[in-house]
């Protein structure tokens, strides 16, 4: 057996966040992190940086928003692809990446928040989990692990006072039932080794000491086939890095394998 960490952080700025992923990746003991929205194009992405800390990055980004970038361990292989590669328009590379490492494939995302429930780009959101559906079909046949910020708190556990999220395009019923229909057949990682309530991934800049009080919302996820499933010994959400100076307003979800 060996061992694989992989984890996925939403870094809101992949230059803004370098001290924290400086001072966090080191450390980790991660050989695969995904991220999303680095907001930079590829001319700017810190690659050097990376490969200082070991890092092989392939990355699709662009200035301001979104983008996805895969970060694997020199001593491991590893091919990336980005964009759904289904024919339909628009291809969304900087929010798709697909992966294939370690007799797995990993699919990471930066799903569409969507605004508001009656704002076109809900509708958007809505086809790109239906995409995702597509791609999850067709790929889950071998191990298979869908991770990133998803955009979606899938029950009431998953947030702080659920009863004042209703509605919200994160939160709201429809979605949370495209998700599931998205998601079928796929264990939720956190949930086999976190069953409890109070376990986040995202903490408002705009709420005081949300992380202190543990106000916050699960909308980062790491979704697995069974047979890969079988294979992670644990998942963890990794708080600290949220209460460093100048972070992110998610935080990092790590998983482990025992791989064959």
């Amino acid at each position: 057996m060996s061992r694989l960490r992989l984890a996925t952080f939403n870094v809101n700025s992949v230059r803004s966040r370098m001290p924290i992923l400086e001072r966090w990746l080191p450390k980790s003991g991660v050989d695969v992190l995904m991220l999303q929205e680095t907001k930079a194009t590829d001319e700017d992405f810190p690659e050097a940086a990376f490969a200082a800390m070991g890092y092989r990055a392939r990355f699709c980004g662009e200035k301001s928003y979104n983008g996805v970038a895969a970060l694997v361990r020199e001593t491991l292989s590893a091919e990336t692809s980005f964009g759904f590669g289904d024919g339909e328009e628009p291809n969304f590379p900087t929010r798709v990446g697909l992966t294939r490492l370690a007799g797995m494939t990993v699919l990471n995302t930066y799903v569409p928040q969507g605004k508001s429930v009656d704002h076109p780009d809900y509708e958007v959101k809505k086809r790109f989990l239906e995409r995702v559906r597509g791609l999850i079909l067709r790929e889950m046949e071998g191990p298979f692990l869908w991770v990133g910020d998803l955009n979606v708190a899938p029950t009431d556990a998953d947030v702080t006072h659920p009863e004042n999220k209703r509605g919200h395009v994160c939160f709201c019923h429809d979605i949370q039932e495209r998700f599931a229909r998205t998601s079928e057949g796929l264990k939720d990682l956190l949930r086999v080794f976190r069953p409890d309530p109070g376990e986040f991934t995202f903490f408002d800049y705009r709420v005081k000491d949300a992380l202190t009080r543990n106000i916050g919302w699960r909308i980062d996820h790491a979704l697995a086939s069974p047979s890969l499933a079988l294979q992670a010994t644990d998942c963890f959400v990794e708080r600290e890095p949220r209460g460093w100076e100048r972070p992110s307003d998610h935080t990092p979800l790590v998983v482990d394998f025992a791989l064959p």
